[in-house]
């Protein structure tokens, strides 16, 4: 890893998504490191070419065309590292979500004990969990055996009993999925991680090498009663899902040799950004990272270094739309769109979005449908990954805590045409509650910049610094509670830093920009009505919060929290067009 700035290296990061393979390059400019300029292909995972490696070859060679510098040499092989007559580059990392959700099979002893905490440490990537085997399993052996066999998994997740406990349930167990495994034919074998009592890992190692694939021990993710620990078992089974992809994906044996080893896949190395920044940012609250994909959305939260990362392969917004009605219902798709669109042509939409997914948006109608889905999947995500936070650091009324920042990336966001779909879209979808900023990702640099920090830890920290990312706004959601549509709840005043004021009255219902535009700053002052908490408690006001300028500038969202849409569907079409006018979506 270079120590001095001065010296440091040149590097690119492949990004493999489901429907977009990207090729950042990263450089040091004026003694600091930069994010310079970003090529992109469609990826080629799918047939009929079935070759990831073509498309991060489109890609680095439209990089190369933006740069004005070679990186591939006269027979079309990425040069690494950098030759003196400047052809080719220093580093390179790669980072992967294609790929369809990985048929997991996950095993532990007790439901709420280590079965809970090896399903979390699954639900960390894009895995679909085809069974799962605990020691109340009601299923007689030979019916595990078959269930196994009929799934075909391609992953195995075993965890249970605590460091120095008992063995023997484990190793009854253990002799099942070996024999499972052995039934299976040899091309169909599972990898398969261990993450349960240690006294045990040599037997394991023992019993299923020769069977899986291939045999991962990784400390306990249940080391006490008390304690859940995954963090250290992510990191292997990150390096598991890798070689899933590489038996479905042969050519990203050959990008792993280009990346010195280094690829991930994409949803942990976000996690390690957020993991990072939520120490970096220091606001005292958590910070939440929001990734909207065609294979899945990945939510990332975490409190100071500690990280909660959530994967929903079955809420992406490409290949799994052909399920999605399996999680939530056409009705709640439907409500977030504002014109009038028959059920049966969202529906159609749907399935066609799942066999075409990269097929963009044509007409108004087409737009409406697929933000609506974004926002419906992505209110699903987030009450499921609220559901899994500590419960410390969930809220009694079952609504989000409050994060700053919110980090957003994905295309289907940060390519919206207009800033204030871009807040709808996410204010609509995570409704997150106090005072915090939207902050936009809009060259899915995260991830990547996750994958640099295993090379380059410093190459993260200033291309951040360097403004690589946008804010969309300052937001404040309160909680207003049981007021009237129309009813007075909030005085804001804004005070620019050029003396100008900006003064409003909020009402229940509303959403009011206040604009601060870039460069500029402020403070605001809140001064709620009745026992309306803007963050601070009930009733009580906040004055001189020090605000700076985005593009949207300072947005309240006074619409309460849960959101509640009319039932009546003109009615909530004429609000739903309201709300859109208000921010300029």
């Amino acid at each position: 890893m270079p120590t001095s700035l001065i010296e440091g290296n040149s590097l690119l990061a492949i990004d493999i998504g489901a429907v977009t393979t990207r090729a950042a390059y990263f450089d040091v400019v004026e003694g600091h490191y930069r994010f310079i300029s970003m090529g992109q292909s469609p990826t080629t995972a799918a047939a009929p070419i079935k070759n990831v490696a073509l498309g991060a070859q489109m890609a680095i060679e439209n990089l190369q065309f933006l740069l004005g510098k070679a990186l591939i040499d006269s027979d079309g092989r990425l040069t690494v590292p950098s030759q003196p007559d400047g052809v080719g580059v220093d580093s390179v990392v790669t980072t992967v979500s294609a790929g369809p959700a990985i048929k997991t099979l996950v095993i532990g002893l007790l439901a709420d004990v280590s079965l809970k905490s090896i399903e979390s440490l699954a639900q960390t990537t894009y895995t679909n969990i085809v069974d799962t085997i605990g020691l109340n399993d009601p299923r007689r052996a030979e019916q595990q055996v078959d269930a196994i066999v009929r799934n075909s998994p391609e992953l195995v997740m075993m965890a249970g009993g605590m460091d120095g406990g008992a063995t023997s349930s484990i190793q009854k167990v253990l002799e099942t999925i070996g024999l499972a495994t052995y039934l299976l034919p040899e091309s169909n074998r599972p990898v398969a991680l261990y993450a349960g009592n240690k006294m045990l890992a040599r037997e394991v190692k023992a019993s299923l090498d020769g069977i899986a694939s291939f045999v991962q021990i990784s400390p306990n993710v249940r080391p006490s009663l008390q304690v859940e620990d995954l963090a250290p078992a992510q990191r292997d089974l990150a390096g598991l899902v890798i070689k899933v992809r590489e038996q479905q994906m042969p050519q990203l044996s050959e990008l792993r040799e280009l990346s010195g080893g280094i690829i991930l896949p994409s949803a942990y190395a976000q996690g390690r950004m957020v993991r990072f920044l939520s120490s970096y940012f220091a606001s005292g609250k958590g910070v939440l990272s929001v990734d909207v994909g065609a294979s899945a959305i990945s939510l990332g939260v975490s409190f100071e270094g500690d990280l909660h990362l959530n994967v929903f392969p079955q809420l992406g917004l490409g290949e799994p739309l052909a399920g999605l009605l399996r999680h939530t219902t056409l009705n709640d798709v439907a409500r977030w769109i504002a014109l009038d669109i028959p059920a049966e042509t969202v529906r159609e939409y749907i399935f066609q979005k799942s066999l075409y997914p990269s097929a963009i948006p044509a007409t108004p109608e087409e737009l409406a449908i697929e933000q609506a889905i974004l926002r419906q999947n992505l209110q699903v995500a987030t009450r499921l990954m609220g559901n899994r936070l500590p419960p410390m650091r969930r809220r009694r009324d079952g609504l989000l805590p409050s994060f700053e920042p919110i980090l957003a990336s994905g295309a289907a966001i940060t390519g919206a045409t207009s800033p204030g779909q871009k807040l709808l879209m996410l204010l609509d979808g995570l409704q997150p509650t106090g005072i915090g900023t939207l902050v936009l990702d809009q060259n899915n640099l995260l991830s990547m910049l996750g994958a640099c920090a295993e090379i380059n830890s410093i190459l993260p920290i200033q291309v951040i610094d360097s403004g690589a990312l946008s804010t969309l706004a300052t937001v404040i959601s309160p909680i207003i509670g049981k007021v009237n549509f129309g009813a007075p709840v909030l005085q804001a005043k804004l005070t620019r830093s050029d003396g100008t004021e900006v003064t409003a009255d909020i009402q229940m219902g509303s959403l009011q920009v206040l604009p601060l535009s870039s460069g500029q700053s402020g403070t605001l002052d809140l001064r709620p009505v009745r026992r309306v908490d803007v963050g601070l408690g009930p009733g009580r006001a906040y004055e001189g919060l020090e605000v700076f300028g985005s593009l949207l500038g300072v947005v309240i969202d006074a619409r309460g929290r849960p959101l509640a849409l009319p039932e009546d569907s003109a009615q909530r079409r004429t609000l739903l067009k309201k709300w859109q006018e208000a921010v300029g979506g």
